[in-house]
């Protein structure tokens, strides 16, 4: 008796990828003694001007829940940097066919590929002490990035990185 049957279909659904964040600081550091920040004049955020102020526009309101205030003689200056890269989507549709019967076999394996490349981010944040100009405190967050997104959806992303990336700042336990 012949007979066809179709042994797997399997469809991966990825979503999106979280917000990862890794921190790094001078543990020799009086956090305390910081209450006030600025930009650096000459920082170069790889953004779009659009994209920039609305990453500013964030940092700034979570910066003022936690206590600090923007200033033009800060105690601490904020520098920011990012970088596009693409990730290639391992998601992927298998279908194999399988037959027999009497002598003769036979077998069918494709593997889809279902979409394409991602575009992540990677966001590296300092926090450079004024007076003695060195590295005190440092966040580098990766993350999905549309560039065809809505500004809205642009500006929502961005306020929930800048929660994410300022949740451990200041260290804790120190």
């Amino acid at each position: 008796m012949r007979w066809l049957s179709i042994i797997l279909v399997t469809f991966v659904f990825v979503g999106c990828a979280p917000i990862k964040v890794q921190y790094d600081y001078d543990k020799n550091v009086d956090f305390s003694t910081y209450k006030t920040y600025q930009y650096f004049a000459d920082m170069d955020t790889g953004l779009s001007t659009f994209d920039t102020k609305r990453l500013l526009d964030a940092i700034d309101l979570k910066m003022q829940t936690l206590g600090f205030k923007i200033s033009e003689t800060p105690d601490f200056y904020i520098d920011i940097k990012s970088k596009a890269f693409q990730t290639n989507q391992h998601s992927s549709v298998g279908v194999g066919l399988g037959g027999g019967g009497g002598h003769v076999g036979g077998g069918l394996s494709v593997g889809i590929p279902i979409g394409s490349s991602q575009t992540n981010a990677e966001l590296t944040i300092d926090f450079v002490d004024h007076g003695k100009n060195q590295l005190f405190w440092q966040a580098k967050s990766t993350f999905s990035f549309n560039a065809n997104q809505t500004p809205e959806q642009k500006e929502a992303l961005f306020k929930t990185l800048v929660e994410k990336v300022l949740a451990e700042y200041p260290p804790k336990g120190l």
